[in-house]
This record gives structure tokens, C-alpha cells and sequence, in this order.
């Protein structure tokens, strides 16, 4: 069975992902107070969106399949706020 992606290419985007998973382990060990978690979520859905793209081929799927990724990932960051919207005035 052919690949859609090229190995050369898989292997980059795998090394785009381990780049990013360092520079949230760099992020972590500064003391950025409020802003760490956001930077670390912001991290974790270019990551999530990497993988979705190239190594699930997202990116070759049909446009409805992309809006309902788009349209979950709008209600996730909707449901994200509430939650930090709720503990911000507890």
C-alpha cells in the first residue's frame, strides 16, 4: 500500500513535534506565572493539530470531515475558557 506522505516528510513533521515537545519543557522551567498553562495548551493544539494533519491525513480529507475538526476544536476552546473562566472567581 503507497503512503500519501513521504517518509522524508513524516520524519520532518516527527521532528517539528520533538522540536515543539522541547520548547514546552523549556517553557515550563521559566516562571511566567498565568501565562505557562496557556502557552502550554497553545503548544499541546499546534502538536494535536500537527498529528492530525500528517500523520492521520487530516489534510487530504474532504472539506466536511476538516469543518467538523475545526467546529471541535471551537467547542473545546469554548468549554476550556468556561472551565478558567470558573476557577478565575472562585
Amino acid at each position: 500500500m503507497a503512503h500519501i506522505l513521504s517518509y522524508p516528510k513524516l520524519t520532518a513533521v516527527l521532528c517539528v513535534l520533538f522540536g515543539l515537545t522541547a520548547v514546552t519543557i523549556a517553557v515550563s522551567r521559566v516562571d511566567l506565572g498565568i501565562l505557562n498553562i496557556w502557552i502550554a495548551i497553545f503548544i499541546a493544539s499546534i502538536k494535536g493539530t500537527f498529528v492530525l494533519l500528517f500523520f492521520m491525513h487530516l489534510k487530504y480529507e474532504s472539506r466536511l470531515l476538516k469543518m467538523t475538526f475545526i467546529g471541535t476544536v471551537v467547542c473545546l476552546a469554548i468549554l476550556i475558557g468556561f472551565i478558567f473562566w470558573d476557577v478565575s472567581f472562585r
